[in-house]
């Protein structure tokens, strides 16, 4: 199939399209295997997110509390929060830049911010931990 070579902030990434399956392509990248969906396929993602909105008040009474993980591969252009401050639900804590799209991430709880796990200018993975709420 194809082949394309791309750079990425600095890093260069060999990506070949393995095989198209309907609407899953198969693909490798750097000599790793990955699968990709259309862009339509993670919209569904945010009402399994609803479940998790019942979960925090049983994982911040145990202490554990909620970890905000990344919607989407990318790079953080803003931390908007430092750990010890308050935040509401919905409220912007970090703004993630994905394929030209800056993302607002949202926290997904009430409560403090107890960690923070990345910075600005990191590149992460889809469903990267990127920050704690207790």
């Amino acid at each position: 199939m194809k082949e394309y070579k791309l750079n990425i902030n600095g890093k260069d990434f060999v990506v070949k399209v393995t095989s198209v399956d309907g609407e899953v392509t198969n693909l490798e990248v750097n000599g790793k295997s990955a699968s990709a969906a259309p862009a339509a396929a993670p919209q569904a993602a945010p009402a399994p997110a609803a479940a998790p909105a019942a979960a925090p008040k049983a994982a911040a009474s145990a202490g554990a509390g909620v970890t905000v993980n990344s919607p989407l591969p990318g790079v953080i252009l803003e931390v908007s929060v430092k750990e010890g401050d308050v935040v509401k639900k919905g409220q912007k804590v970090m703004l993630l830049e994905a394929m030209k799209m800056e993302n607002v991430i949202e926290a997904t709880a009430d409560g403090t911010v107890t960690s923070i796990k990345v910075n600005k200018g990191d590149s992460i993975l889809e469903g990267a931990p990127l920050l704690t709420i207790a």
